[in-house]
């Protein structure tokens, strides 16, 4: 059930648990800190606590879904991240999606500018020793994330999450927008 902005701030009045999907360099972390703080909610990012080990090593499956599932079972959080594969254990929890659906220049900017900003260090949302990379796969991924990702975030909606409100964000404004309707509401 797609919402709309305003209808989202409101709703976050009362919300407990929030997703916050996109793709990288949507502004999903931004967002969604910024959003925790004036919430009240704790603020739990995917790459850091689910699925990345210090050095850029992949989180055993079975162990980053186990932290995932004790995530999603803890009463109120504001969860970052996509990975359309966990969704069916994400949106029977969640009271509202914030799905961020920029263009994929805005993402891609979004990126390059997050590289430059944390070259050679790991940024917040990311788990220590994971220096912030880029590379062409991933400048790719990004590029077609729309076609490739979507799809199935749609599929999961539909099939997990079809009671959950989704308020479909298409700009770093509209970002800011929300933002500033829930400071005006809290």
């Amino acid at each position: 059930m797609t919402i709309s902005l305003e209808e989202a701030a409101e709703r976050l009045k009362t919300a407990e648990r929030v997703l916050v999907i996109g793709c990288s360099g949507s502004g999903k972390s931004t967002l969604a800190r910024q959003l925790a703080e004036r919430l009240g909610l704790s603020y739990v990012s995917m790459d850091r606590e689910v699925f990345w080990l210090p050095g850029w090593q992949s989180r055993p499956r079975a162990e980053a879904l186990a932290r995932l599932q004790d995530i999603v079972a803890r009463e109120r959080w504001m969860l970052d991240g996509t990975s359309p594969g966990t969704l069916s254990l994400r949106l029977p929890r969640a009271h509202l999606v914030l799905w961020l659906r920029p263009p994929r220049w805005m993402s891609l900017y979004g990126v390059i500018s997050r590289w430059l900003r944390f070259r050679g260090r790991s940024r917040p949302e990311m788990a220590d020793g994971c220096p912030e990379r880029i590379s062409r796969e991933f400048l790719t991924y990004v590029w077609n994330f729309e076609k490739t990702e979507s799809p199935e975030i749609e599929q999961n909606l539909a099939a997990y999450g079809r009671d959950v409100p989704v308020c479909v964000l298409k700009s770093r404004a509209e970002n800011d927008r929300l933002l500033a309707r829930v400071a005006a509401v809290h």
